[in-house]
Formats: C-alpha cells, structure tokens, sequence
C-alpha cells in the first residue's frame, strides 16, 4: 500500500468513526449501530443499498441479514466477491417504522438529506469506477428522482465519470418471487458491464457527462 492509499483508507476509517457517532437526525436516538458500511477501501465497484434492517442495526454490518445472504448469491453470478466490493447504504442509521418499531419504514427525505454528506464522502474517498443503486432510494438519490428502477434496471448510465446501474433491491426479490428471477438474469448484464467498463475505461471516457447512457 502507497502513501497516498494509506491516506484514503485512514480518512475512511475516520469518516466511519463519525458516523458510529454522528446525532444529525433523530434516527441516533433509536438505534443500537449506526452501519457506516464495509469492503475495500480502494474498491472499484459500490453497491448502495437503501439502509440498515433489524439484524444489520443488531450487528453495525451491512446486508447481513436475508437480503443480505441473498446479495451474496447474486455477487457470485456477477462473478464477484463480497470482500473485494464496498458495501454501504444511503441511511446509515435504521428507521423503524412509526407504528410498529420492530419493522423498517422508507427514509424519510430529511433523513436522507442528513446522510448524504456521509455517502458522497465515502464516494469521493473510495473513488469506484461503478456504482450499483439497489432500490428506488438509491436510485433517487445518487442518479435520479425522476427514475424509476422498473424501468431502469440492469441499465449502464454514466454521471461525472462514474457509471452507475440500477438493480432491484434484494430485499424486493424475497417479497416479489418473479424478481428473484429478474435480479439473477440483471447480475449477468452487471457482469456484461463491468467486463466492459474494466476492459475500456468507459467511465473515464465519458467524464462530465450527466446520466449518460452507456450503449452496452
């Protein structure tokens, strides 16, 4: 590891430290861990989910839960591992829902707001040439309000130099059966990109240019 690597990964490691403490929304006052996110620091490939479950919020890890094991089938068919990924969501913190508190609601935008700082932090340190959005939040978030994920899925868009593919949650697919068929056939056109993206610097090529579609 250079010095220059050594410096991302302890400003990584700081930024997570923040966010173990950070008190920027009231979500802070009911979790147990604050999920900062985890894999390589120097990983060329993202995936953001939307946030923490029950048992990510029990063990301060991200998808370790049943969406989580499902996840790790999927990388598989991608032809990836789980250690040579980084793995975050959009909340850090999880926010259960107002009347059952033992369930998980959707993010609200406020504490969405409160959280990107943290997100686009870890972006900029770990500088991935691909991004994949699991889920409409993600999605919303780091590309497109406008987007919808059903009609975007498995594509390849590239947004200053970074390109960023739209999946389906994980946690969708165990909800929905007929999506657990839809994200499997997905992660072998993920592969398809990043075969291409890792062979052609694709996304170096196409800096500056906003939600660009890759014609894959």
């Amino acid at each position: 590891m250079n010095q220059k690597s050594a410096d991302a990964a302890r400003v990584l490691e700081q930024l997570h430290a923040q966010i173990l403490e950070c008190r920027k929304c009231p979500l802070w006052k009911t979790r147990r861990n604050a999920v900062p996110g985890e894999g390589r620091f120097d990983a060329e490939i993202m995936f953001v989910g939307e946030g923490p479950g029950n048992q990510e919020d029990k063990e301060g890890r991200p998808f370790v839960g049943p969406a989580g094991r499902f996840l790790n089938y999927l990388l598989e068919i991608a032809g990836l591992r789980r250690e040579d990924v980084f793995i975050t969501n959009v909340l850090k913190c999880r926010p259960p829902d107002w009347r059952d508190p033992e369930k998980v609601r959707r993010p609200t935008q406020d504490e969405i707001d409160a959280c990107r700082e943290y997100l686009m932090a870890q972006i900029a340190l770990i500088k991935p040439k691909i991004i994949c959005l699991l889920g409409d939040v993600a999605l919303k978030t780091l590309l497109d309000r406008s987007m919808s994920i059903s009609k975007v899925h498995a594509q390849a868009f590239v947004k200053s130099g970074i390109v960023y593919v739209p999946l389906y949650h994980p946690a969708a697919a165990l909800h929905k059966e007929s999506l657990k068929e839809t994200l499997s056939s997905d992660m072998l056109k993920l592969k398809e990109i990043i075969d291409k993206v890792m062979s052609s610097n694709a996304s170096e090529k196409c800096v500056g240019v906003e939600n660009h579609a890759m014609n894959m």
